[in-house]
């Protein structure tokens, strides 16, 4: 038994050498759709989140400010390689993880350029 927490410790830390962007804090990493934790970035005009009533209360419908938060996102990508530690799953179904590049966490930046802000539910 105490070979296989190790174990479950290095599958839960992984590298994704391609990511994609969809929007300021989600992403896919291959197949795996993955959310960033602990952020919220604003929507795009593609949200259903922001073209239904009543709207959701989470939300954060600037859109100006949600493509330069995916725009941001994808330049901060760019600079090394990402690395994904995951932390669980959300309701709909992606991974939640922390996100860095070069050491420099990925929804910390978002937050700290006011390009995203920190999830509280």
């Amino acid at each position: 038994m105490a070979l296989f927490l190790p174990i479950l410790a290095l599958a839960s830390v992984a590298l994704c050498e391609r990511p994609v962007v969809h929007d300021g804090d989600s992403i896919r990493c291959g197949m795996e759709r993955v959310r960033i934790a602990n952020i919220d970035a604003p929507e795009l005009p593609s949200s259903p989140k922001c073209h239904t009533w009543p709207r959701s209360r989470y939300a954060w419908c600037d859109y100006t400010l949600g493509a330069a938060s995916r725009d941001a996102l994808i330049v901060f990508l760019a600079r090394g390689p990402m690395m994904i530690r995951r932390t669980g799953i959300d309701r709909y179904g992606r991974t939640l993880a922390l996100v860095s590049v070069n050491g420099i966490d990925a929804g910390a930046w978002l937050v700290d350029h006011r390009l995203a802000r920190p999830w509280i539910e």
